[in-house]
Protein backbone atom coordinates (compact mmCIF):
# COMPACT_ATOMS: atom_id res chain seq x y z
CA UNK A 1 0.00 0.00 0.00
CA UNK A 2 2.81 2.40 0.97
CA UNK A 3 4.71 1.62 -2.21
CA UNK A 4 1.60 2.36 -4.30
CA UNK A 5 1.14 5.74 -2.60
CA UNK A 6 4.81 6.59 -3.10
CA UNK A 7 4.55 5.64 -6.76
CA UNK A 8 1.45 7.83 -7.17
CA UNK A 9 3.20 10.77 -5.53
CA UNK A 10 6.25 10.36 -7.76
CA UNK A 11 4.04 10.10 -10.85
CA UNK A 12 2.17 13.25 -9.86
CA UNK A 13 5.42 15.12 -9.29
CA UNK A 14 6.75 13.93 -12.64
CA UNK A 15 3.59 15.15 -14.39
CA UNK A 16 3.82 18.54 -12.63
CA UNK A 17 7.50 18.90 -13.51
CA UNK A 18 6.83 17.93 -17.11
CA UNK A 19 3.94 20.43 -17.28
CA UNK A 20 6.19 23.16 -15.83
CA UNK A 21 8.95 22.30 -18.28
CA UNK A 22 6.54 22.49 -21.21
CA UNK A 23 5.27 25.89 -20.06
CA UNK A 24 8.84 27.15 -19.76
CA UNK A 25 9.73 25.86 -23.24
CA UNK A 26 6.61 27.45 -24.72
CA UNK A 27 7.45 30.77 -23.04
CA UNK A 28 11.15 30.77 -23.90
CA UNK A 29 11.17 29.16 -27.35
CA UNK A 30 7.87 28.37 -29.05
CA UNK A 31 5.96 31.62 -28.32
CA UNK A 32 8.77 33.97 -29.50
CA UNK A 33 9.14 31.88 -32.67
CA UNK A 34 5.39 31.88 -33.34
CA UNK A 35 5.02 35.64 -32.75
CA UNK A 36 8.03 36.39 -34.95
CA UNK A 37 6.52 34.35 -37.80
CA UNK A 38 3.09 35.92 -37.22
CA UNK A 39 4.49 39.42 -37.75
CA UNK A 40 6.77 38.42 -40.62
CA UNK A 41 3.74 37.21 -42.57
CA UNK A 42 2.42 40.78 -42.21
CA UNK A 43 5.67 42.30 -43.46
CA UNK A 44 6.89 43.31 -39.99
CA UNK A 45 10.48 42.33 -39.26
CA UNK A 46 13.02 43.17 -36.59
CA UNK A 47 16.13 42.00 -34.74
CA UNK A 48 15.90 38.30 -33.99
CA UNK A 49 14.85 36.96 -30.60
CA UNK A 50 17.71 35.67 -28.43
CA UNK A 51 17.01 32.96 -25.89
CA UNK A 52 15.62 34.36 -22.61
CA UNK A 53 17.26 37.81 -22.93
CA UNK A 54 15.58 38.89 -26.18
CA UNK A 55 17.08 42.16 -27.46
CA UNK A 56 18.21 43.42 -24.05
CA UNK A 57 21.92 42.70 -24.38
CA UNK A 58 22.05 44.30 -27.84
CA UNK A 59 20.31 47.42 -26.47
CA UNK A 60 22.73 47.62 -23.55
CA UNK A 61 25.75 47.31 -25.86
CA UNK A 62 24.52 50.01 -28.24
CA UNK A 63 23.61 52.41 -25.42
CA UNK A 64 26.96 51.78 -23.72
CA UNK A 65 28.84 52.62 -26.92
CA UNK A 66 26.71 55.70 -27.61
CA UNK A 67 27.20 57.04 -24.07
CA UNK A 68 30.84 57.83 -24.94
CA UNK A 69 29.91 60.20 -27.77
CA UNK A 70 30.19 63.97 -27.32
CA UNK A 71 28.05 65.85 -29.85
CA UNK A 72 28.40 69.27 -31.45
CA UNK A 73 26.69 71.65 -29.02
CA UNK A 74 24.74 73.25 -31.87
CA UNK A 75 23.40 69.91 -33.09
CA UNK A 76 19.98 68.75 -31.96
CA UNK A 77 20.16 65.46 -33.87
CA UNK A 78 20.71 63.58 -30.61
CA UNK A 79 18.55 60.49 -31.15
CA UNK A 80 21.51 58.37 -32.30
CA UNK A 81 23.07 58.94 -28.87
CA UNK A 82 19.97 58.57 -26.72
CA UNK A 83 18.13 55.75 -28.54
CA UNK A 84 20.79 54.23 -30.83
CA UNK A 85 19.00 50.86 -30.99
CA UNK A 86 15.79 52.40 -32.34
CA UNK A 87 17.69 54.46 -34.92
CA UNK A 88 19.64 51.43 -36.15
CA UNK A 89 16.63 49.11 -36.31
CA UNK A 90 14.40 51.72 -37.96
CA UNK A 91 17.01 52.14 -40.72
CA UNK A 92 17.01 48.36 -41.22
CA UNK A 93 13.34 47.44 -40.74
CA UNK A 94 11.30 50.60 -41.27
CA UNK A 95 8.88 52.65 -39.13
CA UNK A 96 7.24 49.57 -37.57
CA UNK A 97 9.37 46.73 -36.29
CA UNK A 98 9.41 43.95 -33.68
CA UNK A 99 12.01 43.59 -30.93
CA UNK A 100 12.10 41.81 -27.58
CA UNK A 101 12.35 42.73 -23.91
CA UNK A 102 13.38 39.35 -22.57
CA UNK A 103 10.59 37.06 -23.76
CA UNK A 104 8.10 39.91 -24.18
CA UNK A 105 7.36 41.11 -27.74
CA UNK A 106 7.67 44.86 -28.37
CA UNK A 107 6.24 46.51 -31.47
CA UNK A 108 7.70 49.96 -32.20
CA UNK A 109 5.21 52.25 -33.97
CA UNK A 110 6.80 55.38 -35.44
CA UNK A 111 3.63 56.73 -37.03
CA UNK A 112 1.50 59.52 -35.48
CA UNK A 113 -1.80 58.14 -36.76
CA UNK A 114 -1.10 54.74 -35.17
CA UNK A 115 -0.02 56.51 -31.99
CA UNK A 116 -3.23 58.54 -31.94
CA UNK A 117 -5.25 55.31 -32.34
CA UNK A 118 -3.49 53.83 -29.28
CA UNK A 119 -3.41 56.86 -26.96
CA UNK A 120 -6.85 58.27 -27.80
CA UNK A 121 -8.61 54.95 -27.20
CA UNK A 122 -11.23 55.32 -24.42
CA UNK A 123 -12.21 51.67 -24.04
CA UNK A 124 -9.16 50.21 -22.30
CA UNK A 125 -7.96 48.26 -25.34
CA UNK A 126 -4.41 49.56 -24.77
CA UNK A 127 -3.39 49.36 -21.14
CA UNK A 128 -0.20 50.31 -19.32
CA UNK A 129 2.57 47.70 -19.19
CA UNK A 130 3.19 45.61 -16.09
CA UNK A 131 5.29 47.87 -13.90
CA UNK A 132 8.88 47.12 -12.97
CA UNK A 133 9.09 46.91 -9.12
CA UNK A 134 11.76 49.63 -9.05
CA UNK A 135 9.53 52.02 -11.02
CA UNK A 136 6.59 51.13 -8.77
CA UNK A 137 8.65 51.97 -5.68
CA UNK A 138 9.55 55.31 -7.24
CA UNK A 139 6.17 56.41 -8.62
CA UNK A 140 3.64 54.51 -6.53
CA UNK A 141 0.50 53.12 -8.09
CA UNK A 142 -1.07 56.52 -8.58
CA UNK A 143 -2.86 58.12 -11.51
CA UNK A 144 -0.05 57.33 -13.97
CA UNK A 145 -0.20 53.57 -13.39
CA UNK A 146 -3.73 52.59 -12.29
CA UNK A 147 -6.16 51.21 -14.87
CA UNK A 148 -9.87 50.98 -15.68
CA UNK A 149 -12.45 52.04 -13.11
CA UNK A 150 -9.69 52.67 -10.53
CA UNK A 151 -8.08 55.18 -12.89
CA UNK A 152 -11.46 56.92 -13.42
CA UNK A 153 -11.98 57.15 -9.63
CA UNK A 154 -8.46 58.53 -9.03
CA UNK A 155 -8.85 61.02 -11.87
CA UNK A 156 -12.14 62.37 -10.45
CA UNK A 157 -10.51 62.90 -7.07
CA UNK A 158 -7.19 64.36 -8.26
CA UNK A 159 -8.54 66.53 -11.09
CA UNK A 160 -9.93 69.41 -8.93
CA UNK A 161 -6.43 70.10 -7.58
CA UNK A 162 -5.16 70.78 -11.11
CA UNK A 163 -7.79 73.16 -12.44
CA UNK A 164 -6.34 76.41 -13.75
CA UNK A 165 -8.09 78.48 -11.07
CA UNK A 166 -6.44 76.40 -8.32
CA UNK A 167 -3.03 76.49 -10.04
CA UNK A 168 -3.12 80.27 -10.37
CA UNK A 169 -3.21 80.45 -6.58
CA UNK A 170 0.15 78.65 -6.46
CA UNK A 171 2.15 81.00 -8.70
CA UNK A 172 3.09 83.21 -5.74
CA UNK A 173 4.70 80.27 -3.95
CA UNK A 174 6.48 79.27 -7.15
CA UNK A 175 7.86 82.81 -7.56
CA UNK A 176 9.04 82.93 -3.93
CA UNK A 177 11.12 79.78 -4.44
CA UNK A 178 12.60 81.15 -7.69
CA UNK A 179 13.44 84.51 -6.08
CA UNK A 180 15.49 82.85 -3.32
CA UNK A 181 17.52 80.87 -5.89
CA UNK A 182 18.15 83.87 -8.16
CA UNK A 183 19.15 86.16 -5.29
CA UNK A 184 21.80 83.61 -4.34
CA UNK A 185 23.18 83.65 -7.89
CA UNK A 186 23.22 87.46 -7.95
CA UNK A 187 25.10 87.68 -4.67
CA UNK A 188 27.72 85.20 -5.84
CA UNK A 189 28.14 87.01 -9.18
CA UNK A 190 28.59 90.44 -7.59
CA UNK A 191 31.38 89.05 -5.37
CA UNK A 192 33.31 87.61 -8.34
CA UNK A 193 35.97 89.63 -10.18
CA UNK A 194 34.31 89.35 -13.61
CA UNK A 195 30.76 89.82 -12.24
CA UNK A 196 29.76 86.42 -13.58
CA UNK A 197 28.62 83.25 -11.88
CA UNK A 198 28.91 79.76 -13.38
CA UNK A 199 26.03 77.54 -12.29
CA UNK A 200 25.42 73.87 -13.02
CA UNK A 201 21.75 74.47 -13.73
CA UNK A 202 20.66 70.85 -14.14
CA UNK A 203 21.28 70.16 -10.46
CA UNK A 204 20.02 73.60 -9.37
CA UNK A 205 16.76 73.22 -11.28
CA UNK A 206 16.14 69.80 -9.78
CA UNK A 207 16.54 71.32 -6.32
CA UNK A 208 14.37 74.30 -7.27
CA UNK A 209 11.49 72.25 -8.68
CA UNK A 210 11.66 69.93 -5.67
CA UNK A 211 11.41 73.05 -3.49
CA UNK A 212 8.44 74.30 -5.54
CA UNK A 213 6.58 71.00 -5.41
CA UNK A 214 7.36 70.69 -1.68
CA UNK A 215 5.77 74.09 -1.01
CA UNK A 216 2.87 73.80 -3.43
CA UNK A 217 2.05 70.15 -2.66
CA UNK A 218 2.79 69.98 1.07
CA UNK A 219 2.59 73.57 2.25
CA UNK A 220 4.02 73.94 5.74
CA UNK A 221 5.44 70.40 5.53
CA UNK A 222 7.78 71.36 2.68
CA UNK A 223 10.93 70.40 4.62
CA UNK A 224 9.61 66.84 4.91
CA UNK A 225 8.74 66.99 1.23
CA UNK A 226 12.43 67.51 0.55
CA UNK A 227 13.12 64.21 2.33
CA UNK A 228 10.87 62.55 -0.24
CA UNK A 229 12.86 64.23 -3.03
CA UNK A 230 16.18 62.86 -1.76
CA UNK A 231 14.86 59.33 -1.33
CA UNK A 232 13.22 59.37 -4.77
CA UNK A 233 16.50 60.46 -6.39
CA UNK A 234 18.16 57.35 -4.97
CA UNK A 235 15.24 55.18 -6.14
CA UNK A 236 15.60 56.73 -9.61
CA UNK A 237 19.26 55.70 -9.74
CA UNK A 238 18.28 52.14 -8.79
CA UNK A 239 15.47 51.99 -11.33
CA UNK A 240 17.56 53.40 -14.18
CA UNK A 241 20.51 51.11 -13.50
CA UNK A 242 18.33 47.99 -13.59
CA UNK A 243 15.73 48.85 -16.22
CA UNK A 244 17.22 46.54 -18.89
CA UNK A 245 18.05 43.68 -16.54
CA UNK A 246 16.02 40.47 -16.81
CA UNK A 247 15.20 39.18 -13.34
CA UNK A 248 14.30 35.62 -12.42
CA UNK A 249 10.70 35.09 -11.25
CA UNK A 250 10.44 35.82 -7.54
CA UNK A 251 13.80 37.59 -7.31
CA UNK A 252 12.06 40.80 -6.24
CA UNK A 253 11.27 39.13 -2.89
CA UNK A 254 14.84 38.02 -2.10
CA UNK A 255 16.84 40.04 0.48
CA UNK A 256 19.54 41.07 -2.00
CA UNK A 257 21.60 44.22 -1.47
CA UNK A 258 19.62 46.02 -4.18
CA UNK A 259 16.23 44.95 -2.77
CA UNK A 260 17.21 45.85 0.80
CA UNK A 261 18.24 49.32 -0.38
CA UNK A 262 15.00 49.73 -2.35
CA UNK A 263 12.84 48.60 0.58
CA UNK A 264 14.63 51.00 2.94
CA UNK A 265 14.13 53.97 0.59
CA UNK A 266 10.52 53.00 -0.06
CA UNK A 267 9.80 52.87 3.69
CA UNK A 268 11.39 56.28 4.09
CA UNK A 269 9.17 57.81 1.40
CA UNK A 270 6.02 56.06 2.69
CA UNK A 271 6.61 56.96 6.33
CA UNK A 272 7.31 60.61 5.54
CA UNK A 273 4.20 60.98 3.41
CA UNK A 274 1.98 59.10 5.89
CA UNK A 275 3.21 61.38 8.66
CA UNK A 276 2.24 64.48 6.65
CA UNK A 277 -1.17 63.05 5.69
CA UNK A 278 -1.97 61.86 9.19
CA UNK A 279 -1.36 65.35 10.60
CA UNK A 280 -3.90 66.72 8.11
CA UNK A 281 -6.43 64.05 9.10
CA UNK A 282 -5.91 64.80 12.81
CA UNK A 283 -6.18 68.57 12.30
CA UNK A 284 -9.25 70.32 13.64
CA UNK A 285 -9.18 72.92 10.85
CA UNK A 286 -12.24 73.23 8.66
CA UNK A 287 -10.21 72.33 5.55
CA UNK A 288 -7.17 70.21 4.77
CA UNK A 289 -5.27 73.20 3.34
CA UNK A 290 -5.01 74.93 -0.02
CA UNK A 291 -1.93 73.10 -1.30
CA UNK A 292 -2.21 70.20 -3.75
CA UNK A 293 -2.36 67.59 -0.98
CA UNK A 294 -5.10 69.46 0.85
CA UNK A 295 -7.16 69.94 -2.31
CA UNK A 296 -6.82 66.24 -3.16
CA UNK A 297 -7.80 65.13 0.35
CA UNK A 298 -10.80 67.46 0.35
CA UNK A 299 -11.95 66.13 -3.04
CA UNK A 300 -11.53 62.58 -1.76
CA UNK A 301 -13.81 63.27 1.19
CA UNK A 302 -16.52 64.58 -1.15
CA UNK A 303 -16.54 61.41 -3.29
CA UNK A 304 -19.29 59.54 -1.47
CA UNK A 305 -18.38 55.85 -1.20
CA UNK A 306 -15.24 56.34 -3.30
CA UNK A 307 -12.79 57.93 -0.91
CA UNK A 308 -9.09 57.25 -1.25
CA UNK A 309 -7.37 55.17 1.39
CA UNK A 310 -4.26 56.43 3.16
CA UNK A 311 -2.12 54.20 0.91
CA UNK A 312 -3.77 55.51 -2.26
CA UNK A 313 -3.14 59.12 -1.21
CA UNK A 314 0.49 58.22 -0.47
CA UNK A 315 0.86 56.74 -3.96
CA UNK A 316 -0.68 59.84 -5.58
CA UNK A 317 1.76 62.00 -3.60
CA UNK A 318 4.67 59.91 -4.88
CA UNK A 319 3.43 60.28 -8.44
CA UNK A 320 2.92 64.01 -8.55
CA UNK A 321 6.00 64.70 -6.41
CA UNK A 322 8.33 62.84 -8.78
CA UNK A 323 6.57 63.89 -11.99
CA UNK A 324 6.10 67.43 -10.69
CA UNK A 325 9.76 68.16 -10.14
CA UNK A 326 11.61 65.75 -12.43
CA UNK A 327 10.00 66.62 -15.75
CA UNK A 328 9.84 70.40 -15.16
CA UNK A 329 13.46 70.61 -14.03
CA UNK A 330 14.67 69.06 -17.28
CA UNK A 331 12.35 71.19 -19.38
CA UNK A 332 13.97 74.25 -17.75
CA UNK A 333 17.48 72.80 -18.17
CA UNK A 334 17.10 72.22 -21.90
CA UNK A 335 15.27 75.54 -22.41
CA UNK A 336 18.28 77.36 -20.95
CA UNK A 337 20.62 75.31 -23.11
CA UNK A 338 18.68 76.37 -26.22
CA UNK A 339 18.48 80.03 -25.16
CA UNK A 340 22.22 80.01 -24.40
CA UNK A 341 23.07 78.72 -27.87
CA UNK A 342 20.48 80.96 -29.59
CA UNK A 343 21.20 84.37 -28.10
CA UNK A 344 18.89 86.13 -30.57
CA UNK A 345 15.96 84.21 -29.10
CA UNK A 346 17.14 85.01 -25.59
CA UNK A 347 16.92 88.71 -26.45
CA UNK A 348 13.50 88.32 -28.08
CA UNK A 349 12.15 86.62 -24.96
CA UNK A 350 13.70 89.20 -22.63
CA UNK A 351 12.09 92.02 -24.63
CA UNK A 352 8.72 90.28 -24.38
CA UNK A 353 9.04 89.67 -20.63
CA UNK A 354 10.08 93.27 -19.92
CA UNK A 355 7.28 94.58 -22.14
CA UNK A 356 4.59 92.49 -20.40
CA UNK A 357 5.96 92.26 -16.85
CA UNK A 358 8.53 95.00 -16.43
CA UNK A 359 10.53 94.14 -13.31
CA UNK A 360 7.45 92.90 -11.46
CA UNK A 361 7.07 89.26 -10.42
CA UNK A 362 4.78 87.77 -13.09
CA UNK A 363 1.39 86.41 -12.08
CA UNK A 364 -0.63 83.78 -13.94
CA UNK A 365 -2.50 86.34 -16.08
CA UNK A 366 0.73 88.05 -17.14
CA UNK A 367 2.37 84.71 -17.93
CA UNK A 368 -0.48 83.87 -20.30
CA UNK A 369 0.58 86.86 -22.45
CA UNK A 370 4.12 85.55 -23.00
CA UNK A 371 3.58 84.03 -26.44
CA UNK A 372 7.25 83.80 -27.43
CA UNK A 373 8.16 82.17 -24.10
CA UNK A 374 5.44 79.58 -24.71
CA UNK A 375 6.71 78.92 -28.24
CA UNK A 376 10.27 78.36 -26.98
CA UNK A 377 9.11 76.00 -24.22
CA UNK A 378 7.05 73.98 -26.73
CA UNK A 379 10.03 73.76 -29.09
CA UNK A 380 12.15 72.65 -26.12
CA UNK A 381 9.63 69.90 -25.37
CA UNK A 382 9.81 68.82 -29.01
CA UNK A 383 13.61 68.67 -29.22
CA UNK A 384 14.45 67.70 -25.63
CA UNK A 385 11.23 66.46 -24.04
CA UNK A 386 11.82 64.79 -20.66
CA UNK A 387 10.07 61.56 -21.71
CA UNK A 388 11.87 59.74 -24.54
CA UNK A 389 9.32 56.99 -25.14
CA UNK A 390 5.95 55.68 -23.97
CA UNK A 391 4.55 52.17 -23.90
CA UNK A 392 1.14 50.51 -23.97
CA UNK A 393 0.00 46.89 -24.23
CA UNK A 394 -2.74 45.34 -26.35
CA UNK A 395 -5.24 43.97 -23.82
CA UNK A 396 -6.83 41.84 -26.56
CA UNK A 397 -6.16 41.01 -30.21
CA UNK A 398 -6.26 44.36 -32.03
CA UNK A 399 -6.07 45.78 -35.55
CA UNK A 400 -3.65 48.71 -35.69
CA UNK A 401 -3.64 50.25 -39.14
CA UNK A 402 -3.08 47.30 -41.46
CA UNK A 403 -1.32 45.25 -38.78
CA UNK A 404 -2.92 42.62 -36.55
CA UNK A 405 -1.48 42.84 -33.05
CA UNK A 406 -1.88 39.81 -30.77
CA UNK A 407 -2.97 40.21 -27.16
CA UNK A 408 -0.15 40.99 -24.75
CA UNK A 409 2.12 42.68 -27.32
CA UNK A 410 3.72 45.87 -26.02
CA UNK A 411 3.48 48.94 -28.25
CA UNK A 412 6.46 51.27 -27.98
CA UNK A 413 5.94 54.91 -28.97
CA UNK A 414 9.35 56.53 -29.72
CA UNK A 415 8.55 60.14 -28.85
CA UNK A 416 12.06 61.37 -29.67
CA UNK A 417 11.89 59.86 -33.17
CA UNK A 418 8.41 61.21 -33.90
CA UNK A 419 9.47 64.67 -32.69
CA UNK A 420 12.35 64.63 -35.19
CA UNK A 421 10.57 63.18 -38.21
CA UNK A 422 11.18 65.34 -41.29
CA UNK A 423 8.03 63.91 -42.87
CA UNK A 424 6.01 65.32 -39.95
CA UNK A 425 7.89 68.49 -38.96
CA UNK A 426 9.55 69.46 -42.25
CA UNK A 427 13.18 69.56 -43.43
CA UNK A 428 14.22 71.63 -40.38
CA UNK A 429 13.00 68.98 -37.91
CA UNK A 430 16.45 68.80 -36.25
CA UNK A 431 16.73 72.58 -35.92
CA UNK A 432 15.58 74.95 -33.18
CA UNK A 433 12.67 76.89 -34.68
CA UNK A 434 10.06 78.10 -32.14
CA UNK A 435 8.17 79.90 -34.93
CA UNK A 436 6.66 76.55 -35.93
CA UNK A 437 4.34 76.94 -32.88
CA UNK A 438 3.18 80.48 -33.69
CA UNK A 439 -0.31 79.19 -34.61
CA UNK A 440 -0.52 76.66 -31.79
CA UNK A 441 0.37 73.00 -31.31
CA UNK A 442 -2.14 71.46 -33.70
CA UNK A 443 -0.82 73.47 -36.69
CA UNK A 444 2.90 73.13 -35.95
CA UNK A 445 3.31 69.89 -37.92
CA UNK A 446 1.64 67.91 -40.68
CA UNK A 447 -0.22 65.87 -38.03
CA UNK A 448 -2.19 67.70 -35.28
CA UNK A 449 -1.11 65.20 -32.59
CA UNK A 450 2.59 65.09 -33.41
CA UNK A 451 3.71 66.78 -30.16
CA UNK A 452 3.60 64.03 -27.53
CA UNK A 453 5.52 65.60 -24.64
CA UNK A 454 2.48 65.44 -22.34
CA UNK A 455 0.85 62.52 -24.22
CA UNK A 456 -2.60 62.87 -25.79
CA UNK A 457 -6.05 61.40 -25.25
CA UNK A 458 -7.87 60.65 -21.99
CA UNK A 459 -4.62 59.85 -20.16
CA UNK A 460 -2.74 62.99 -21.15
CA UNK A 461 -0.63 64.38 -18.30
CA UNK A 462 -2.88 65.99 -15.70
CA UNK A 463 0.00 68.18 -14.52
CA UNK A 464 0.88 69.82 -17.84
CA UNK A 465 -0.63 73.20 -16.86
CA UNK A 466 1.29 73.09 -13.57
CA UNK A 467 4.55 72.31 -15.43
CA UNK A 468 4.07 75.07 -18.02
CA UNK A 469 3.08 77.62 -15.39
CA UNK A 470 6.19 76.84 -13.35
CA UNK A 471 8.48 76.81 -16.40
CA UNK A 472 7.15 80.20 -17.57
CA UNK A 473 7.58 81.68 -14.08
CA UNK A 474 11.22 80.56 -13.82
CA UNK A 475 12.07 81.60 -17.40
CA UNK A 476 10.50 85.05 -17.05
CA UNK A 477 12.20 85.80 -13.72
CA UNK A 478 15.56 84.62 -15.06
CA UNK A 479 15.31 86.83 -18.12
CA UNK A 480 14.44 89.85 -15.95
CA UNK A 481 17.63 89.48 -13.90
CA UNK A 482 20.33 87.81 -16.04
CA UNK A 483 21.85 87.38 -19.44
CA UNK A 484 23.46 83.98 -19.83
CA UNK A 485 25.66 81.89 -22.09
CA UNK A 486 26.95 78.34 -22.29
CA UNK A 487 30.11 77.58 -20.34
CA UNK A 488 33.12 76.48 -22.45
CA UNK A 489 33.23 73.38 -20.23
CA UNK A 490 29.83 72.09 -21.39
CA UNK A 491 29.82 68.70 -23.12
CA UNK A 492 26.73 68.04 -25.25
CA UNK A 493 25.74 64.54 -24.20
CA UNK A 494 21.99 64.01 -23.61
CA UNK A 495 21.16 60.69 -21.95
CA UNK A 496 17.97 58.83 -21.03
CA UNK A 497 18.05 58.40 -17.25
CA UNK A 498 14.31 57.65 -17.01
CA UNK A 499 14.08 61.28 -18.14
CA UNK A 500 16.26 63.06 -20.72
CA UNK A 501 19.18 64.74 -18.95
CA UNK A 502 22.61 66.21 -19.78
CA UNK A 503 24.99 63.37 -18.88
CA UNK A 504 27.73 65.76 -17.74
CA UNK A 505 25.50 68.50 -16.38
CA UNK A 506 24.79 71.93 -17.89
CA UNK A 507 27.17 74.71 -16.70
CA UNK A 508 25.84 78.17 -17.61
CA UNK A 509 27.55 81.55 -17.16
CA UNK A 510 25.14 84.12 -15.66
CA UNK A 511 25.72 87.89 -15.76
CA UNK A 512 23.36 90.02 -13.61
CA UNK A 513 21.62 92.80 -15.55
CA UNK A 514 21.22 95.08 -12.53
CA UNK A 515 24.29 95.38 -10.30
Amino acid sequence: MGAAIASLVLSTLAILLLSLLLRVLVRLIWRPYAITQYFKKQGVDGPGYKFYKGSNEDIKAMKREASGLILDRRSHDVASRVIPHFIKWASQYGNVFLFWFGTNPMLLINDPEMVKHVLANKFGFYSKLDVDPNILALLGKGLVLVEGSEWARHRRIVNPAFTMDKLKMLTGKMADCVRVMLQGWEEQATRSADKQQEVEVSKQFQELTADVISHTAFGSSFSEGKEVFLAQKELQILASANILNIEFPGSRFLPTKKNLCKWKLERRVNNTLMRIIQRRLDSKDSSYGHDLLGLMMEASQKQRGQRMSMYEIVDECKTFFFAGHETTSHLLTWALFLLSTNRDWQEKLRDEVLRECGQQVPDADTLSKLKLVTMVLLETLRLYGPVVQMARKASQDMALGNISVPKGTALIIPIMMIHRSKEIWGPDANEFNPHRFKDGISKAASHPNALLAFSIGPRACIGQNFAMLEAKTVTAMLLQRFSFSLSPDYKHAPIDFLTLQPQHGLPILFTPLHV
